[in-house]
């Protein structure tokens, strides 16, 4: 359980990072580190570096991060302040740029959840029975156990077509 958890917040983490990821360098920004977990007080799984990149795995699995160049804020790089800005940071893009590659992540959940959502209507997909075309009760079948359990639904005609009286019978197969 404690994997599959891990696995899920991996996948989650790296999905979301990695919008921030694309839409940095969709505009020329330059990113300095991608890291899937917390690499703190710099111990880290494992990292390589591609490029001007630095790909990593840290140890606390509480999130991840993006450095993107130029952008003052996370980094704390003060030094960073006292040199013009150049034209492959953060700081140096205009404004509707850097607000397209803070929300990159939030875009790449929401395209995830409509993606997940999608994948589940299509597997899972339902036929509904409208109440006025229910006459004689609905019955369900538990077919997965040695004992079945029945449940009969019966419509009351004295009663509106949205309720229902629920009656649970148990019997052997």
């Amino acid at each position: 359980m404690a994997g599959q958890l891990i696995l899920g917040l991996a996948i989650l983490v790296t999905l979301h990072e990695l919008g921030h990821f694309l839409a940095a360098r969709a505009f020329g920004i330059r990113v300095e580190k991608f890291y899937l977990f917390f690499d703190a007080w710099g111990f880290k799984f494992f990292s390589f570096r591609k490029g001007d990149t630095e790909y990593g795995i840290g140890w606390l699995p509480l999130g991840g991060y993006v450095k993107i160049a130029g952008m003052i804020d996370e980094s704390l790089d003060s030094d960073a302040l006292k040199q013009p800005a150049q034209p492959w940071e953060f700081r140096s893009k205009p404004a509707w740029q850097r607000l397209i590659v803070m929300i990159g992540g939030v875009v790449m959940n929401v395209i995830l959840g409509i993606a997940i959502y999608s994948m589940v209507l299509i597997k899972y997909e339902k036929s509904y029975l409208p109440n006025s075309e229910v006459k004689y009760g609905i019955y369900a079948y538990d077919l997965g156990k040695k004992s079945a359990s029945k449940i009969t639904i019966r419509l009351s005609p004295s009663t509106a077509n949205h309720s229902f009286v629920l009656k649970k019978c148990f019997h052997r197969v």
